[in-house]
């Protein structure tokens, strides 16, 4: 019987853009810089503190292999660039989940979003329950009964807990149509143009009136002529594609594991993190207790 604790599951390079920007500059051991590193520690400590889960799976996208989206719609996700520091501390914190007892997964071809999709939806057809901890409303398609979002909020300690009805009063659609209002409303942090003219408050409308993409097009000539143009667009079934997650990624649910705190702290150590390393080691009376941080 699958554990009534949540798999907890969480968007790596989400959380550690987050804790990069939200962190002050620091320098650990050789002078590399662990700022990501550090603000992660402390976000995943709070995390397995506040939501006591079965275990922690951190999925990571691959950046030195093309993914399927890119390939499919080469302008996807273009001109991104990144600081070279947040690039040197991203290689290093799959390490840094499992010397914290925890798992860490990333695949080839693959994003952190098709991780976490097929994760969460291994877990459910297990009976169990999961938790997404991502800044990115993309995954707000994964939200179920048995599948809730902590999105994390700048100045606040808990994150939001976004379910179906959280969904619908954010973006105006349910939850498995978010690929669809992507794709119609567009996505520029990806370079997704969108079909031309309809924005959000035109996706969601039309979601309104039909259930999915292909009920829309199926019904363009009951659509106002610049709406029916702009939703005939050869590439929104591509769009909608490329928005939608892989839940058939190489992810299975990984096993319970507890916080080995004896590893954090030398892995911490290590790193040149001696604070929080001090910390998690006075602040522990035995291997199982989460710090308060």
């Amino acid at each position: 019987m699958a554990s009534r604790r949540p798999l907890l599951l969480i968007d790596g390079d989400s959380l550690a853009h987050r804790a990069y920007h939200g962190s002050r500059p620091l320098r650990g051991a050789e002078g590399r810089p662990i700022n990501a590193l550090h603000g992660f520690a402390v976000m995943l400590l709070a995390l397995v503190r506040t939501e006591r889960p079965r275990t922690v799976l951190a999925c990571w996208d691959t950046l030195d292999v093309p993914t399927y989206r890119r390939e499919l719609w080469p302008e996807y996700q273009s001109g991104r660039e990144f600081d070279p520091e947040i690039v040197e501390q991203l290689g290093r914190l799959p390490g840094l989940v499992e010397a914290f007892g925890f798992a860490a997964a990333k695949a080839g071809g693959y994003e952190a979003d098709d991780l976490l999709a097929a994760a969460a939806r291994g877990e459910q057809e297990a009976g169990g329950t999961a938790l997404v901890v991502t800044s990115d409303r993309d995954s707000y398609q994964l939200v179920t009964d048995a599948v809730t979002v902590l999105a994390p909020r700048s100045g606040a300690y808990a994150p939001d807990r976004i379910g179906p009805t959280e969904v619908v009063e954010r973006y105006g659609v349910r939850p498995e149509q978010v690929p669809d209002f992507i794709a119609l409303r567009g996505d520029p942090s990806d370079r997704l143009p969108g079909a031309r003219g309809i924005g959000a408050k035109g996706a969601a409308e039309l979601l309104g009136r039909y259930p999915d993409l292909d009920a829309i097009v199926a019904h363009a000539d009951e659509l106002r002529p610049r709406q029916a143009e702009a939703v005939r667009d050869p590439n929104l079934p591509l769009f909608k594609r490329i928005a939608t997650m892989d839940a058939d990624a190489p992810a299975p649910p990984p096993p319970d594991a507890a916080l080995d705190t004896a590893g954090a702290v030398a892995h911490l150590e290590a790193l040149g993190d001696k604070r929080l390393a001090a910390r998690m080691h006075g602040d522990s009376p035995h291997p199982g207790t989460v710090p308060g941080v």
